[in-house]
Protein backbone atom coordinates (compact mmCIF):
# COMPACT_ATOMS: atom_id res chain seq x y z
CA UNK A 1 0.00 0.00 0.00
CA UNK A 2 1.40 3.69 -1.03
CA UNK A 3 1.30 5.71 2.02
CA UNK A 4 3.31 7.53 4.94
CA UNK A 5 1.16 5.39 7.92
CA UNK A 6 2.11 1.98 9.23
CA UNK A 7 1.43 -0.53 7.01
CA UNK A 8 -1.47 -2.05 9.39
CA UNK A 9 -3.70 1.04 9.04
CA UNK A 10 -5.49 0.72 6.10
CA UNK A 11 -3.83 -2.75 5.50
CA UNK A 12 -5.44 -5.28 4.27
CA UNK A 13 -4.71 -8.89 5.80
CA UNK A 14 -5.88 -12.28 4.16
CA UNK A 15 -7.00 -15.17 6.70
CA UNK A 16 -5.18 -18.20 6.59
CA UNK A 17 -7.05 -21.45 8.29
CA UNK A 18 -4.11 -23.42 7.98
CA UNK A 19 -6.23 -26.48 8.44
CA UNK A 20 -8.23 -26.05 5.44
CA UNK A 21 -5.90 -24.24 3.07
CA UNK A 22 -3.21 -26.63 1.39
CA UNK A 23 -1.76 -30.09 2.97
CA UNK A 24 1.38 -31.15 1.77
CA UNK A 25 1.86 -34.26 3.45
CA UNK A 26 -1.57 -35.96 2.21
CA UNK A 27 -2.95 -36.81 5.81
CA UNK A 28 -5.93 -34.68 4.70
CA UNK A 29 -5.27 -31.39 7.39
CA UNK A 30 -3.53 -28.35 5.82
CA UNK A 31 0.01 -27.29 7.31
CA UNK A 32 2.68 -25.11 6.92
CA UNK A 33 4.81 -26.15 4.01
CA UNK A 34 1.17 -26.34 2.18
CA UNK A 35 0.08 -22.43 2.85
CA UNK A 36 3.65 -21.54 2.20
CA UNK A 37 3.81 -23.35 -1.21
CA UNK A 38 0.49 -21.00 -1.84
CA UNK A 39 1.93 -17.81 -0.74
CA UNK A 40 2.54 -16.33 -4.28
CA UNK A 41 -1.22 -16.69 -5.15
CA UNK A 42 -1.83 -14.75 -1.69
CA UNK A 43 0.83 -12.12 -2.55
CA UNK A 44 -0.83 -11.71 -6.50
CA UNK A 45 -3.86 -10.45 -4.91
CA UNK A 46 -2.53 -7.37 -3.19
CA UNK A 47 -3.28 -7.55 0.44
CA UNK A 48 -0.42 -6.18 3.11
CA UNK A 49 -0.26 -9.18 5.45
CA UNK A 50 -1.17 -12.90 6.44
CA UNK A 51 -3.17 -13.92 9.77
CA UNK A 52 -1.88 -17.28 10.32
CA UNK A 53 -4.92 -19.03 13.04
CA UNK A 54 -3.32 -20.97 15.87
CA UNK A 55 -1.27 -23.82 14.58
CA UNK A 56 0.32 -24.33 17.81
CA UNK A 57 0.77 -27.63 20.12
CA UNK A 58 -2.38 -28.52 21.20
CA UNK A 59 -5.19 -31.57 21.41
CA UNK A 60 -7.19 -29.91 19.06
CA UNK A 61 -10.54 -30.17 20.84
CA UNK A 62 -10.81 -26.60 19.97
CA UNK A 63 -8.92 -26.98 16.54
CA UNK A 64 -5.75 -24.78 17.96
CA UNK A 65 -7.36 -22.63 20.05
CA UNK A 66 -6.49 -25.56 22.95
CA UNK A 67 -3.03 -24.11 23.52
CA UNK A 68 -0.53 -27.00 25.14
CA UNK A 69 2.80 -25.37 24.70
CA UNK A 70 2.54 -21.48 23.35
CA UNK A 71 5.97 -21.89 21.93
CA UNK A 72 5.63 -25.00 20.26
CA UNK A 73 4.41 -25.85 16.16
CA UNK A 74 1.90 -28.64 16.59
CA UNK A 75 3.37 -31.72 13.82
CA UNK A 76 0.13 -31.96 12.57
CA UNK A 77 0.82 -29.04 10.85
CA UNK A 78 4.99 -29.17 10.72
CA UNK A 79 8.23 -27.69 12.91
CA UNK A 80 9.16 -25.00 13.32
CA UNK A 81 11.76 -24.65 10.43
CA UNK A 82 8.12 -24.78 8.33
CA UNK A 83 7.30 -21.69 10.54
CA UNK A 84 10.61 -19.57 10.00
CA UNK A 85 11.01 -20.97 6.52
CA UNK A 86 6.77 -19.46 5.85
CA UNK A 87 8.34 -16.48 7.47
CA UNK A 88 11.18 -15.48 5.21
CA UNK A 89 9.05 -16.65 2.03
CA UNK A 90 6.12 -14.07 3.30
CA UNK A 91 8.56 -11.20 3.92
CA UNK A 92 10.11 -12.21 0.49
CA UNK A 93 6.74 -11.67 -1.33
CA UNK A 94 6.14 -8.17 0.45
CA UNK A 95 3.54 -9.51 3.25
CA UNK A 96 3.57 -9.28 6.92
CA UNK A 97 2.73 -12.27 8.88
CA UNK A 98 0.34 -11.78 11.59
CA UNK A 99 -0.36 -14.73 14.45
CA UNK A 100 -3.49 -15.75 16.72
CA UNK A 101 -2.56 -15.76 20.76
CA UNK A 102 -4.84 -17.14 22.70
CA UNK A 103 -4.21 -16.09 26.04
CA UNK A 104 -7.16 -15.55 27.55
CA UNK A 105 -7.18 -19.93 28.10
CA UNK A 106 -5.14 -22.89 27.66
CA UNK A 107 -5.77 -26.72 26.97
CA UNK A 108 -6.55 -28.90 30.21
CA UNK A 109 -3.16 -30.22 29.05
CA UNK A 110 -0.62 -27.43 29.21
CA UNK A 111 1.70 -28.18 31.80
CA UNK A 112 0.59 -24.76 33.77
CA UNK A 113 -2.93 -26.32 33.92
CA UNK A 114 -1.61 -29.57 34.89
CA UNK A 115 0.37 -28.07 37.96
CA UNK A 116 -2.72 -25.28 39.20
CA UNK A 117 -4.85 -28.33 39.45
CA UNK A 118 -2.56 -30.80 41.83
CA UNK A 119 -3.30 -28.21 44.34
CA UNK A 120 -3.80 -25.43 46.61
CA UNK A 121 -0.53 -24.46 47.28
CA UNK A 122 1.94 -24.92 44.52
CA UNK A 123 3.70 -22.25 42.59
CA UNK A 124 0.98 -21.99 39.64
CA UNK A 125 -2.12 -22.92 42.30
CA UNK A 126 -3.32 -19.44 41.23
CA UNK A 127 -2.62 -19.31 37.63
CA UNK A 128 -5.97 -20.35 36.72
CA UNK A 129 -9.48 -18.71 37.85
CA UNK A 130 -10.66 -21.86 40.96
CA UNK A 131 -13.46 -20.65 43.47
CA UNK A 132 -14.97 -23.04 46.25
CA UNK A 133 -18.42 -24.27 45.47
CA UNK A 134 -21.56 -22.95 47.37
CA UNK A 135 -22.66 -24.84 50.46
CA UNK A 136 -24.70 -26.94 48.61
CA UNK A 137 -21.57 -28.19 46.09
CA UNK A 138 -23.28 -26.06 43.47
CA UNK A 139 -20.95 -23.93 41.24
CA UNK A 140 -20.16 -20.22 42.62
CA UNK A 141 -22.47 -18.43 40.36
CA UNK A 142 -24.25 -18.84 37.62
CA UNK A 143 -21.75 -17.32 34.87
CA UNK A 144 -22.37 -19.45 31.59
CA UNK A 145 -20.14 -21.11 28.89
CA UNK A 146 -20.11 -19.69 25.22
CA UNK A 147 -20.14 -23.53 24.28
CA UNK A 148 -23.32 -24.21 26.20
CA UNK A 149 -24.01 -24.81 30.16
CA UNK A 150 -22.02 -23.72 33.00
CA UNK A 151 -18.34 -22.08 32.27
CA UNK A 152 -17.48 -24.49 36.04
CA UNK A 153 -16.09 -27.69 36.07
CA UNK A 154 -15.26 -29.06 39.18
CA UNK A 155 -11.70 -30.38 39.68
CA UNK A 156 -11.51 -33.53 42.63
CA UNK A 157 -8.11 -32.49 42.73
CA UNK A 158 -8.26 -29.50 44.63
CA UNK A 159 -11.99 -29.77 45.54
CA UNK A 160 -12.78 -26.52 43.84
CA UNK A 161 -14.41 -25.24 40.20
CA UNK A 162 -12.07 -24.02 37.94
CA UNK A 163 -13.74 -21.48 35.16
CA UNK A 164 -13.89 -21.97 31.48
CA UNK A 165 -15.70 -19.64 29.13
CA UNK A 166 -15.41 -22.11 26.26
CA UNK A 167 -15.19 -25.87 26.28
CA UNK A 168 -14.58 -27.55 30.17
CA UNK A 169 -11.08 -28.47 28.36
CA UNK A 170 -10.70 -25.24 28.66
CA UNK A 171 -9.64 -23.77 31.85
CA UNK A 172 -9.20 -19.83 32.36
CA UNK A 173 -6.20 -18.01 32.91
CA UNK A 174 -6.07 -15.60 36.04
CA UNK A 175 -5.59 -12.28 34.92
CA UNK A 176 -4.81 -10.51 38.03
CA UNK A 177 -1.43 -12.88 38.72
CA UNK A 178 1.13 -10.83 37.82
CA UNK A 179 3.67 -13.97 36.86
CA UNK A 180 1.25 -15.48 34.93
CA UNK A 181 0.54 -12.49 32.84
CA UNK A 182 4.38 -11.80 32.65
CA UNK A 183 4.87 -15.11 31.22
CA UNK A 184 2.16 -14.62 28.53
CA UNK A 185 4.43 -11.10 27.60
CA UNK A 186 7.20 -13.31 26.99
CA UNK A 187 5.48 -15.95 24.77
CA UNK A 188 4.35 -13.05 22.51
CA UNK A 189 8.39 -11.86 22.64
CA UNK A 190 9.36 -14.92 21.77
CA UNK A 191 7.34 -14.96 18.37
CA UNK A 192 8.38 -11.49 18.20
CA UNK A 193 11.99 -12.84 17.90
CA UNK A 194 10.73 -15.05 15.63
CA UNK A 195 9.71 -12.16 13.11
CA UNK A 196 6.31 -11.96 13.19
CA UNK A 197 4.56 -8.50 12.39
CA UNK A 198 1.85 -8.99 14.72
CA UNK A 199 -0.91 -10.53 16.82
CA UNK A 200 -4.62 -11.16 16.42
CA UNK A 201 -6.07 -11.21 19.95
CA UNK A 202 -8.61 -14.13 20.56
CA UNK A 203 -11.58 -12.86 22.69
CA UNK A 204 -9.02 -9.56 24.23
CA UNK A 205 -11.89 -8.17 26.28
CA UNK A 206 -12.22 -12.12 27.98
CA UNK A 207 -8.96 -11.75 30.19
CA UNK A 208 -10.06 -10.59 33.25
CA UNK A 209 -12.97 -11.62 35.60
CA UNK A 210 -14.50 -9.82 38.39
CA UNK A 211 -13.05 -11.04 41.74
CA UNK A 212 -15.88 -10.82 43.60
CA UNK A 213 -17.55 -13.78 41.27
CA UNK A 214 -21.29 -11.80 41.79
CA UNK A 215 -23.86 -13.24 39.06
CA UNK A 216 -24.34 -11.70 35.89
CA UNK A 217 -27.80 -10.01 35.74
CA UNK A 218 -30.40 -11.66 33.50
CA UNK A 219 -31.12 -9.39 29.96
CA UNK A 220 -33.98 -7.49 30.57
CA UNK A 221 -37.29 -9.00 29.03
CA UNK A 222 -38.01 -7.20 25.64
CA UNK A 223 -33.97 -6.26 25.01
CA UNK A 224 -31.65 -7.63 22.66
CA UNK A 225 -29.68 -10.56 23.09
CA UNK A 226 -25.77 -10.31 22.86
CA UNK A 227 -23.92 -12.08 20.02
CA UNK A 228 -23.26 -15.56 20.10
CA UNK A 229 -26.04 -18.33 18.79
CA UNK A 230 -29.07 -16.30 19.02
CA UNK A 231 -31.60 -17.63 20.20
CA UNK A 232 -30.64 -21.28 20.78
CA UNK A 233 -27.61 -20.74 22.95
CA UNK A 234 -28.70 -19.81 26.83
CA UNK A 235 -25.43 -17.89 27.16
CA UNK A 236 -27.33 -15.20 25.37
CA UNK A 237 -29.61 -14.84 28.20
CA UNK A 238 -27.32 -13.23 30.64
CA UNK A 239 -25.60 -9.49 30.29
CA UNK A 240 -21.87 -10.31 30.89
CA UNK A 241 -21.15 -7.91 33.06
CA UNK A 242 -18.88 -9.27 35.72
CA UNK A 243 -17.36 -12.89 33.66
CA UNK A 244 -15.68 -10.05 30.74
CA UNK A 245 -14.73 -7.03 29.53
CA UNK A 246 -13.51 -5.75 33.82
CA UNK A 247 -11.71 -2.47 33.78
CA UNK A 248 -8.57 -3.77 34.70
CA UNK A 249 -8.04 -5.34 31.03
CA UNK A 250 -6.78 -2.00 30.34
CA UNK A 251 -3.46 -1.97 32.00
CA UNK A 252 -3.09 -5.62 30.19
CA UNK A 253 -3.59 -3.93 27.17
CA UNK A 254 -1.06 -1.27 27.75
CA UNK A 255 1.50 -3.18 28.75
CA UNK A 256 1.41 -5.66 25.69
CA UNK A 257 1.14 -2.05 23.54
CA UNK A 258 4.45 -1.60 25.30
CA UNK A 259 5.91 -5.00 24.16
CA UNK A 260 5.14 -4.45 20.59
CA UNK A 261 6.60 -0.84 20.84
CA UNK A 262 9.99 -2.52 20.86
CA UNK A 263 9.55 -4.26 17.65
CA UNK A 264 8.71 -1.16 14.90
CA UNK A 265 5.86 -1.58 12.62
CA UNK A 266 4.18 -4.61 14.43
CA UNK A 267 0.52 -4.78 15.86
CA UNK A 268 -2.31 -5.60 17.64
CA UNK A 269 -5.27 -6.45 16.65
CA UNK A 270 -7.88 -7.63 19.16
CA UNK A 271 -10.79 -9.77 18.44
CA UNK A 272 -14.04 -8.90 20.39
CA UNK A 273 -17.32 -10.15 22.04
CA UNK A 274 -19.57 -7.89 24.00
CA UNK A 275 -23.16 -6.78 24.90
CA UNK A 276 -21.41 -3.58 23.89
CA UNK A 277 -18.69 -4.17 21.29
CA UNK A 278 -18.50 -0.05 20.19
CA UNK A 279 -17.86 0.91 23.44
CA UNK A 280 -15.66 -1.34 23.80
CA UNK A 281 -13.49 -1.20 20.84
CA UNK A 282 -13.47 2.43 21.77
CA UNK A 283 -12.35 2.11 24.97
CA UNK A 284 -9.62 -0.78 23.45
CA UNK A 285 -8.14 0.97 20.83
CA UNK A 286 -7.84 5.00 22.38
CA UNK A 287 -5.20 6.69 22.13
CA UNK A 288 -1.49 5.35 21.81
CA UNK A 289 -0.66 2.38 24.31
CA UNK A 290 -3.34 -0.16 23.84
CA UNK A 291 -4.65 -2.02 20.98
CA UNK A 292 -3.74 -0.63 17.51
CA UNK A 293 -6.99 -2.06 15.95
CA UNK A 294 -9.83 -4.24 16.86
CA UNK A 295 -12.81 -5.97 15.27
CA UNK A 296 -16.65 -7.06 16.64
CA UNK A 297 -19.28 -8.63 15.26
CA UNK A 298 -21.23 -5.75 14.22
CA UNK A 299 -20.96 -7.24 10.43
CA UNK A 300 -19.94 -10.45 11.16
CA UNK A 301 -23.48 -11.26 12.12
CA UNK A 302 -26.73 -12.55 10.13
CA UNK A 303 -28.13 -8.51 10.15
CA UNK A 304 -27.71 -6.60 6.97
CA UNK A 305 -28.92 -4.39 4.20
CA UNK A 306 -28.75 -1.24 3.69
CA UNK A 307 -30.69 0.48 6.55
CA UNK A 308 -28.17 -2.03 8.72
CA UNK A 309 -25.13 -1.57 7.07
CA UNK A 310 -25.73 2.51 7.35
CA UNK A 311 -26.32 2.10 11.03
CA UNK A 312 -23.36 0.24 12.00
CA UNK A 313 -21.27 2.66 9.97
CA UNK A 314 -22.53 5.77 11.58
CA UNK A 315 -22.70 4.28 15.09
CA UNK A 316 -18.71 3.68 14.22
CA UNK A 317 -17.95 7.35 13.19
CA UNK A 318 -20.04 8.60 15.92
CA UNK A 319 -18.53 6.94 18.80
CA UNK A 320 -15.16 5.44 17.69
CA UNK A 321 -13.17 8.28 18.67
CA UNK A 322 -9.72 8.19 17.81
CA UNK A 323 -10.16 4.23 17.94
CA UNK A 324 -8.95 2.32 14.59
CA UNK A 325 -11.24 -0.70 13.66
CA UNK A 326 -10.51 -3.94 11.78
CA UNK A 327 -13.51 -4.80 9.11
CA UNK A 328 -14.52 -8.32 8.54
CA UNK A 329 -17.50 -9.97 6.22
CA UNK A 330 -16.12 -13.17 6.82
CA UNK A 331 -13.96 -15.47 9.30
CA UNK A 332 -13.35 -18.93 10.35
CA UNK A 333 -15.88 -18.77 13.17
CA UNK A 334 -19.60 -17.31 11.04
CA UNK A 335 -21.12 -18.50 8.24
CA UNK A 336 -19.67 -17.31 4.65
CA UNK A 337 -21.18 -13.79 4.24
CA UNK A 338 -22.72 -14.23 0.55
CA UNK A 339 -24.87 -17.34 2.23
CA UNK A 340 -25.43 -15.31 5.59
CA UNK A 341 -26.54 -12.00 3.72
CA UNK A 342 -28.59 -14.15 1.50
CA UNK A 343 -32.08 -13.92 0.65
CA UNK A 344 -32.05 -16.50 -1.80
CA UNK A 345 -32.02 -15.30 -5.59
CA UNK A 346 -28.63 -12.83 -4.98
CA UNK A 347 -26.27 -13.48 -8.40
CA UNK A 348 -23.76 -16.01 -7.48
CA UNK A 349 -21.58 -14.26 -9.73
CA UNK A 350 -22.05 -10.44 -9.03
CA UNK A 351 -22.59 -10.43 -4.82
CA UNK A 352 -19.28 -11.24 -3.84
CA UNK A 353 -17.73 -8.44 -5.61
CA UNK A 354 -20.15 -5.91 -4.53
CA UNK A 355 -19.66 -7.09 -1.02
CA UNK A 356 -15.79 -6.75 -1.09
CA UNK A 357 -16.22 -3.29 -2.40
CA UNK A 358 -18.03 -2.54 0.51
CA UNK A 359 -15.74 -3.63 2.57
CA UNK A 360 -12.82 -2.28 1.11
CA UNK A 361 -14.54 1.25 1.01
CA UNK A 362 -14.78 1.71 4.72
CA UNK A 363 -12.58 3.68 7.33
CA UNK A 364 -10.19 1.09 8.77
CA UNK A 365 -8.12 -1.99 8.13
CA UNK A 366 -9.57 -4.89 6.52
CA UNK A 367 -9.66 -9.07 7.37
CA UNK A 368 -10.43 -10.94 4.05
CA UNK A 369 -11.14 -14.97 4.58
CA UNK A 370 -9.67 -17.85 2.46
CA UNK A 371 -12.05 -17.53 0.24
CA UNK A 372 -13.70 -15.09 0.22
CA UNK A 373 -11.71 -13.34 -2.69
CA UNK A 374 -13.56 -16.56 -4.73
CA UNK A 375 -17.09 -16.09 -4.02
CA UNK A 376 -17.76 -19.39 -1.97
CA UNK A 377 -20.60 -19.73 -0.60
CA UNK A 378 -21.12 -21.66 2.70
CA UNK A 379 -20.57 -25.43 2.53
CA UNK A 380 -23.69 -28.09 3.69
CA UNK A 381 -21.65 -29.87 5.86
CA UNK A 382 -23.70 -32.97 7.11
CA UNK A 383 -23.87 -33.89 10.90
CA UNK A 384 -22.09 -37.01 10.67
CA UNK A 385 -18.78 -35.29 9.48
CA UNK A 386 -19.21 -32.44 11.92
CA UNK A 387 -15.73 -31.62 13.71
CA UNK A 388 -17.16 -28.54 16.00
CA UNK A 389 -18.12 -28.95 19.53
CA UNK A 390 -20.07 -26.33 19.29
CA UNK A 391 -22.08 -27.21 16.03
CA UNK A 392 -22.61 -30.77 17.44
CA UNK A 393 -23.74 -29.36 20.82
CA UNK A 394 -26.13 -27.06 19.59
CA UNK A 395 -27.35 -29.65 16.32
CA UNK A 396 -29.28 -28.96 14.29
CA UNK A 397 -30.78 -25.18 15.19
CA UNK A 398 -26.84 -24.22 14.94
CA UNK A 399 -24.70 -25.63 12.72
CA UNK A 400 -21.79 -24.71 13.96
CA UNK A 401 -18.43 -23.68 11.92
CA UNK A 402 -16.82 -26.65 9.85
CA UNK A 403 -19.18 -25.10 6.89
CA UNK A 404 -16.82 -22.40 6.73
CA UNK A 405 -14.26 -24.29 7.69
CA UNK A 406 -13.69 -26.67 4.75
CA UNK A 407 -10.59 -26.60 2.52
CA UNK A 408 -9.59 -24.28 0.04
CA UNK A 409 -10.58 -25.50 -3.11
CA UNK A 410 -7.61 -24.50 -5.92
CA UNK A 411 -8.48 -27.13 -8.45
CA UNK A 412 -11.87 -28.40 -10.05
CA UNK A 413 -11.55 -32.29 -8.82
CA UNK A 414 -12.73 -34.28 -6.24
CA UNK A 415 -10.62 -33.34 -3.12
CA UNK A 416 -9.85 -29.42 -4.65
CA UNK A 417 -6.66 -29.98 -4.95
CA UNK A 418 -6.21 -29.20 -1.14
CA UNK A 419 -4.90 -32.79 -0.25
CA UNK A 420 -4.04 -36.26 -1.57
CA UNK A 421 -5.45 -38.03 1.50
CA UNK A 422 -9.04 -37.73 3.24
CA UNK A 423 -9.76 -34.19 4.25
CA UNK A 424 -10.55 -33.24 7.37
CA UNK A 425 -13.62 -31.86 6.26
CA UNK A 426 -15.38 -32.94 3.32
CA UNK A 427 -15.40 -30.84 0.22
CA UNK A 428 -18.71 -29.31 -0.76
CA UNK A 429 -19.38 -30.37 -4.70
CA UNK A 430 -20.73 -27.05 -5.34
CA UNK A 431 -17.38 -25.51 -4.56
CA UNK A 432 -15.21 -27.11 -7.05
CA UNK A 433 -16.73 -24.53 -9.90
CA UNK A 434 -14.72 -22.05 -8.13
CA UNK A 435 -11.69 -23.30 -8.13
CA UNK A 436 -8.57 -20.85 -8.29
CA UNK A 437 -7.22 -22.74 -11.31
CA UNK A 438 -10.90 -22.36 -13.06
CA UNK A 439 -11.35 -18.93 -12.32
CA UNK A 440 -7.62 -18.15 -13.10
CA UNK A 441 -8.41 -17.38 -16.94
CA UNK A 442 -11.18 -15.99 -17.03
CA UNK A 443 -10.95 -11.78 -16.79
CA UNK A 444 -14.26 -11.56 -15.50
CA UNK A 445 -14.41 -14.01 -12.88
CA UNK A 446 -15.12 -13.43 -9.22
CA UNK A 447 -11.61 -13.93 -8.07
CA UNK A 448 -10.02 -11.50 -11.27
CA UNK A 449 -12.39 -8.92 -10.13
CA UNK A 450 -11.54 -8.90 -6.68
CA UNK A 451 -7.87 -9.09 -7.19
CA UNK A 452 -8.21 -6.26 -9.06
CA UNK A 453 -10.63 -4.52 -6.95
CA UNK A 454 -8.18 -4.80 -4.31
CA UNK A 455 -4.82 -3.99 -6.39
CA UNK A 456 -7.19 -0.67 -7.44
CA UNK A 457 -8.19 0.37 -3.94
CA UNK A 458 -4.45 0.28 -2.30
CA UNK A 459 -3.70 2.65 -5.07
CA UNK A 460 -6.40 5.14 -3.17
CA UNK A 461 -5.32 7.19 -0.44
CA UNK A 462 -8.98 8.32 0.50
CA UNK A 463 -9.72 4.98 0.75
CA UNK A 464 -6.90 3.59 2.75
CA UNK A 465 -6.43 6.38 4.96
CA UNK A 466 -9.46 9.08 4.31
CA UNK A 467 -11.84 10.01 7.20
CA UNK A 468 -15.77 9.18 6.36
CA UNK A 469 -18.37 11.47 6.04
CA UNK A 470 -22.36 9.77 5.75
CA UNK A 471 -24.48 10.36 3.08
CA UNK A 472 -27.29 10.65 4.42
CA UNK A 473 -30.94 10.02 2.62
CA UNK A 474 -29.69 7.40 -0.01
CA UNK A 475 -31.88 5.32 0.08
CA UNK A 476 -31.22 1.90 -0.35
CA UNK A 477 -27.82 2.98 -1.89
CA UNK A 478 -24.99 3.32 0.83
CA UNK A 479 -23.17 6.21 0.07
CA UNK A 480 -20.36 8.30 2.35
CA UNK A 481 -17.52 10.83 0.91
CA UNK A 482 -14.09 9.24 1.91
CA UNK A 483 -11.66 12.54 2.62
CA UNK A 484 -7.50 12.31 2.81
CA UNK A 485 -5.16 15.22 2.23
CA UNK A 486 -4.29 13.80 -1.10
CA UNK A 487 -7.94 12.86 -2.58
CA UNK A 488 -11.39 13.23 -1.94
CA UNK A 489 -13.81 10.66 -3.07
CA UNK A 490 -17.40 9.89 -3.37
CA UNK A 491 -18.37 6.07 -3.02
CA UNK A 492 -22.18 5.17 -3.84
CA UNK A 493 -22.79 1.08 -3.63
CA UNK A 494 -25.51 -0.85 -3.99
CA UNK A 495 -25.55 -4.73 -2.30
CA UNK A 496 -29.40 -5.28 -3.88
CA UNK A 497 -30.40 -6.58 -7.28
CA UNK A 498 -32.57 -4.02 -8.06
CA UNK A 499 -31.72 -0.53 -9.90
CA UNK A 500 -31.11 1.92 -7.14
CA UNK A 501 -30.91 6.09 -8.10
CA UNK A 502 -29.88 8.40 -5.47
CA UNK A 503 -29.86 12.94 -6.33
CA UNK A 504 -25.92 13.89 -6.55
CA UNK A 505 -25.61 17.73 -7.33
CA UNK A 506 -22.43 18.41 -6.21
CA UNK A 507 -19.55 18.90 -8.66
CA UNK A 508 -17.18 15.96 -9.50
CA UNK A 509 -13.81 16.28 -11.27
CA UNK A 510 -14.08 12.94 -12.47
CA UNK A 511 -15.42 9.34 -12.41
CA UNK A 512 -13.10 6.97 -11.07
CA UNK A 513 -12.41 3.51 -13.59
CA UNK A 514 -10.50 1.24 -13.06
CA UNK A 515 -12.15 -0.28 -10.28
CA UNK A 516 -14.57 -2.76 -12.52
CA UNK A 517 -17.96 -1.24 -11.70
CA UNK A 518 -20.45 0.04 -14.18
CA UNK A 519 -22.38 2.96 -11.69
CA UNK A 520 -22.31 6.40 -13.56
CA UNK A 521 -23.44 9.70 -12.61
CA UNK A 522 -26.20 11.17 -15.03
CA UNK A 523 -28.49 13.96 -15.36
CA UNK A 524 -27.92 15.01 -11.66
CA UNK A 525 -28.36 11.64 -10.17
CA UNK A 526 -25.88 8.62 -9.33
CA UNK A 527 -27.18 5.38 -11.22
CA UNK A 528 -26.42 2.10 -10.02
CA UNK A 529 -27.35 -1.33 -11.63
CA UNK A 530 -27.57 -3.95 -9.53
CA UNK A 531 -24.60 -5.12 -7.74
CA UNK A 532 -22.99 -2.00 -8.60
CA UNK A 533 -20.90 1.27 -7.79
CA UNK A 534 -19.77 4.62 -8.22
CA UNK A 535 -16.20 6.33 -7.23
CA UNK A 536 -15.80 9.66 -8.04
CA UNK A 537 -13.37 11.95 -6.96
CA UNK A 538 -14.63 15.68 -5.77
Amino acid sequence: MTQSQPWWKGGIIYQIYPRSFMDSSGDGVGDLRGATSRLPYVASLGVDAIWLSPFFLSPMKDFGYDVSDYRAVDPLFGTMDDFKALVTEAHRLGLKVVIDQVLSHTSDQHPWFTESRENRTNPKADWFVWADPKADGTPPNNWLSIFGGSAWAWDTRRGQYYLHNFLTSQPDLNFHNAEMRQAQLDNMRFWLDLGVDGFRLDTVNFYYHNQSLADNPAVPTGESKTFVAKGVNPYTYQRHVNDLSQPENIGFLSDMRALMDEYPETTLVGEIGDDKPLERMAEYTAGDDRLHMAYSFDLLNDQFGPSYIRDVVRRYEEGLGDGWPCWALSNHDVVRVVSRWSLGHEDAQAYPPILMALLLSLRGSVSIYQGEELGLPEADVPFESLQDPYGISFWPEFRGRDGCRTPMIWEPEALGGFTTGLPWLPIDEPHLEYAVSVQEPNVHSILNRIRNLIRWRQEQPALCMGELELVEGSGEILCWIRRHSDQTLVVAINITGETQTMPWTQPVKYELSGHGFSGRLADGQIELPPYQAFYAEL
